[in-house]
C-alpha cells in the first residue's frame, strides 16, 4: 500500500497586532474647561467698575460716591448671594443656573450702554450684573470640583481659583485700552458680548452630574448615581448661619474678612486706577498694574496654603494683614504719573498678600465648624463682600469730599491694623489643638 508522502505544514500567518485604541480624555475635563472660561469672564465682569469711574463722572456729572454706589450694590449683592448660589444649583443644576446668570450679566453690562441717569446704573450694573455674577462665581468651581472629580481635586480647584487671576490680567488692560482709546460704552458691549459667548458653551459642555453622562467622577472607583433635586439647601443655610452667629470665632472672622474685602476689592480693585490716573498716570499703565497684581495672588495664595499646613492660623492672619496695613498706609507717596521700580515693589508685594489670607481663614472654619464649615465660609465670604461694598462707596465720597484719595489710603491701612488685632483674639479650635503646627501663643 502507497502511503501518500506528508506536506510540510505551512506556518501559521501571525495574527494582526491589535491597534492600540486611543484614550478619551474624561469628560470632567471639558466640564472643568468650560469652568474655567466662565469664571476668567467673571473676573472680566469684575474689572469694569473701577475703569467707569473717571469716564462717567465726566460725561455725566455724577459724584465719585453715587458711581461707588452703584458699584457697592454690585459687590454687596455678589456676597450675599454666593450663599445660596450652591442651593440653586442642587435645585435646578448647574448649567441651567449657569446659563442664565450669564445671560443677566449680559443684559445688565449692555443697558448701561443706554443709560442717562444714575438710578440705572445702579439698575444695571448693581443689582443685575451683581445678581448674575454672585450666583456663579463663589459656588461654580466648588460645586463642579466636588460634583466630578475624586482624584485631583485640589490641583483642579487651584486652576479654577487662578482662572480670577487670569481673567483679571486678561480684560484689565484690554477694557482700559477700550476706554482710553475708543469710550466707555464699547467696553460694555464687550462685557456683555464676552458674556453670551460662553452660554453656548456652558450649553453644550457642562452637565449637572457624571451620572448624567454614564461615567463615574474622574479618579473614582465606581459609577456614583445623581442624587435628587435638594429642596433643603437654603434652610440649612440659614441654619448653619444661626448657629455659628452665636460664636465669637465667627463674628472675628467674618470682620477680618470683612476688612480683607474693604482693603482689596473694595478699594484696590474700585479705586487705584482712578487714583493713579488723578497723579497723571495714564489709565492703560495704572490698569496694567493693577493686573499683575492678580498675577502675583496666585503665588501668595499657594504659598499662604503651604504656610497654613505648618504655623498657626491666627499668627498667619495677624502678618497679612498688618504687612497690608504697611503697604497702604506708604501707597501715597507712590504714586506718580509714571510706573518707577517702588510701584513694581508695592505691586509685587502686595499682590502676594491679596488673597493669602483665605487659607487661613477657611482653615479656622474648619476648626470651629466641622461639617458645616464650608457653608460658615460662604457666610464669611458675604461678609468679606459687603466689606468691600462699603469701601466702594465710601472712597468715593471722601475723593469728592477731600479731593484726594490720601485719606482712604490711610484709613485703610489702620483698619487692616484692627484686623491684625481682631485674628490674634481667636480662640483655638477643637482641630486646632494638638495638630503639630507651630504655635503662636
Amino acid at each position: 500500500m502507497t502511503q501518500t508522502p506528508e506536506l510540510p505544514l505551512r506556518a501559521a500567518a501571525p495574527a494582526p497586532a491589535p491597534v492600540p485604541r486611543r484614550r478619551r480624555p474624561h469628560r470632567a475635563w471639558s466640564v472643568a474647561a468650560v469652568t474655567f472660561l466662565t469664571l476668567i469672564g467673571a473676573a472680566g465682569f469684575a474689572s469694569l467698575p473701577g475703569l467707569l469711574i473717571e469716564p462717567l463722572h465726566a460725561e455725566f456729572h455724577w459724584s465719585r460716591g453715587t458711581i461707588g454706589f452703584a458699584v457697592s450694590v454690585n459687590l454687596a449683592l455678589y456676597g450675599l448671594t454666593a450663599p445660596f448660589a450652591a442651593a440653586l444649583m442642587d435645585r435646578f443644576g448647574i448649567r441651567r443656573v449657569v446659563a442664565v446668570a450669564l445671560t443677566v450679566i449680559a443684559v445688565g453690562a449692555g443697558l448701561t450702554v443706554f443709560m442717562t441717569t444714575s438710578w440705572q446704573l445702579v439698575l444695571y450694573w448693581g443689582v443685575l450684573v451683581g445678581l448674575g455674577s454672585g450666583s456663579m462665581a463663589l459656588a461654580f468651581a466648588a460645586t463642579v470640583t466636588g460634583r466630578w472629580f475624586t482624584a485631583r481635586r485640589g490641583l483642579v480647584t487651584g486652576i479654577l481659583t487662578a482662572a480670577g487671576a487670569s481673567g483679571q490680567l486678561i480684560f484689565l488692560p484690554a477694557l482700559s485700552w477700550i476706554v482710553e482709546r475708543y469710550d466707555w460704552r464699547p467696553a460694555a458691549v464687550t462685557v456683555a458680548l464676552a458674556a453670551l459667548a460662553v452660554v453656548p458653551l456652558v450649553w453644550l459642555l457642562l452637565r449637572d452630574h457624571p451620572a448624567d453622562v454614564g461615567v463615574a467622577p474622574y479618579g473614582a472607583a465606581e459609577f456614583v448615581p445623581k442624587p435628587p433635586p435638594q429642596r433643603g439647601a437654603a434652610r440649612r443655610a440659614l441654619r448653619a448661619l444661626l448657629s455659628a452667629a452665636g460664636t465669637g470665632p465667627f463674628w472675628l472672622l467674618a470682620g477680618t474678612f470683612a476688612i480683607c474685602g474693604a482693603t482689596t476689592n473694595g478699594l484696590v480693585k474700585t479705586h487705584f486706577v482712578p487714583a493713579a490716573h488723578d497723579h497723571g498716570m495714564p489709565m492703560t499703565a495704572a490698569a496694567s498694574l493693577l493686573a499683575v497684581i492678580g498675577v502675583f495672588d496666585i503665588a501668595g495664595t499657594i504659598a499662604s496654603g503651604w504656610f497654613t499646613d505648618r504655623f498657626h492660623t491666627r499668627r498667619l492672619l495677624a502678618t497679612y494683614y498688618g504687612l497690608r496695613g504697611l503697604s497702604l498706609i506708604f501707597l501715597p507717596l507712590l504714586l506718580s504719573d509714571t510706573v518707577h521700580p517702588p510701584m513694581v515693589f508695592f505691586i509685587v508685594f502686595y499682590g502676594l498678600d491679596w488673597v493669602a489670607t483665605v487659607p487661613p481663614t477657611l482653615a479656622l472654619c474648619r476648626e470651629h465648624y466641622g461639617d458645616d464649615a464650608a457653608i460658615v465660609f460662604g457666610w464669611v465670604l458675604a461678609a468679606h463682600q459687603v466689606g468691600a461694598a462699603l469701601i466702594a462707596f465710601l472712597g468715593g465720597l471722601a475723593r469728592d469730599a477731600f479731593g484726594t484719595y490720601n485719606p482712604v489710603w490711610y484709613a485703610s491701612g489702620a483698619l487692616c491694623a484692627v484686623a491684625a488685632l481682631m485674628a490674634l483674639v481667636i480662640r483655638q479650635g477643637r482641630e486646632g489643638a494638638g495638630d503639630g503646627r507651630v504655635a503662636a501663643g
